[in-house]
């Protein structure tokens, strides 16, 4: 299949040499002109590390030039930070055609957002954009060249915008992502999305030793069992707002991650422990910049709480991780954020939501 990879960072390179790998023809788009300089001069060859041991790889293209990276592209795979969202979209408007699909995992609701920038430029394609629950992979650079897969996504659960299109959009994905399941439309989608969920307790309680430590492993050290509290009672919030939105189970409780012995939850049994020990995520953190910050809970947290308030479902310690973020921070990020509000959708009442969800813009 012809797939576009967008993005340089952890997600985007992993998704480029692992779909190569799989034996997809993969044009690579970053705008760092110098990286791609970079990555030309060495024939377009990264290294592939996983279980299994390391390969080289060779991608059918690296360029700074989203339309020869999109064309004829059946897939589009954009794991870049949701931040980097607009933009990309803003980038996309001018190529994209009928039938193309457009993979966020994850979104953050960035597939509307993303759809509306798109459509509000003149494009008046019938794409479709869709938002999983986690990354395909556990991941990270080794240097410039090397990208280490610590396990792949099992399940993926993703949701689909416009919904009309779902079985087109879902077939495609999963050529590339076998793993991925129907979630049903958009916001279902957003609300399956993990990093909102796991990461602002890691990030907000650890602000400490973050701040005190030249390299602090957040999933190991930052995972003790007063966090593992609140993220359970945050992921219980998140629950709840699905269900009153009419989302059907399963939800992917994030405590099946941590659980060796319970469900199988979306990297599979025993994924914390491989990512804790493959000592990856021991690094150096900052922590009012970092992505868990500026992502997971600026955007994704913000935007749970705003749904929440929308459904009239309470939402007290997102609320309150929210508050004390934009605290730390010296911000408002409910005022700042990627909420229902800010995206212009808070007076819609739940037959507006779910007809523009299904039919779409």
């Amino acid at each position: 299949m012809e797939i576009a990879a967008l993005g340089g960072g952890n997600g985007s390179l992993a998704a480029a040499v692992d779909l190569t790998h799989q034996g997809h023809r993969v044009r690579l788009w970053r705008r760092n002109s110098a990286g791609i300089k970079a990555l030309n001069a060495k024939d377009n060859r990264l290294t592939l590390t996983d279980y299994t041991g390391s390969t080289d790889v060779t991608l059918a293209m690296a360029t700074d030039d989203i339309g020869a990276a999109i064309s004829g592209a059946e897939l589009i795979v954009c794991p870049t930070p949701a931040n980097a969202q607009a933009d990309i979209a803003r980038a996309l408007g001018d190529h994209l055609v009928d039938g193309q699909v457009i993979f966020l995992p994850p979104g953050t609701f960035g597939s509307w957002m993303m759809a509306r920038i798109i459509r509000d430029a003149g494009n008046t394609a019938d794409i479709s954009l869709a938002e999983a629950g986690t990354l395909p992979y556990l991941t990270r650079k080794h240097g410039d060249d090397t990208i280490a897969i610590t396990t792949r996504a099992t399940r993926l659960p993703t949701g689909v915008f416009p919904r009309r299109n779902a079985d087109h959009a879902l077939a495609v994905i999963r050529r590339a992502y076998p793993a991925v399941e129907d979630c049903g439309d958009a916001l279902s989608g957003a609300l399956m999305n993990a990093g909102p969920i796991i990461h602002p307790p890691l990030i907000i309680m650890n602000a400490g030793p973050i701040e005190h430590f030249d390299h602090w492993d957040i999933h190991n050290e930052g995972t003790q069992a007063s966090v593992r509290r609140v993220t359970t009672r945050l992921d219980g919030e998140r629950m709840a707002v699905r269900e009153a939105l009419g989302y059907d189970a399963p939800h992917f409780p994030l405590a099946d991650h941590y659980t060796p012995g319970g469900d199988e939850w979306m990297y599979g049994n025993m994924a914390h422990d491989k990512l804790t020990d493959s000592g990856d995520w021991r690094e150096k953190l900052e922590l009012t910049d970092h992505r868990y910050m500026r992502e997971d809970v600026a955007l994704g947290l913000a935007f749970l709480v705003s749904v929440g308030e929308w459904a009239k479902v309470p939402v007290p310690t997102a609320a309150g991780l929210l508050a004390v973020a934009s605290a730390v921070c010296d911000t408002d990020f409910r005022a700042s954020g990627r909420t229902l509000e800010t995206l212009g959708l808070a007076g819609l009442n739940r037959n507006e939501m779910r007809a523009m969800l299904d039919f779409g813009l």
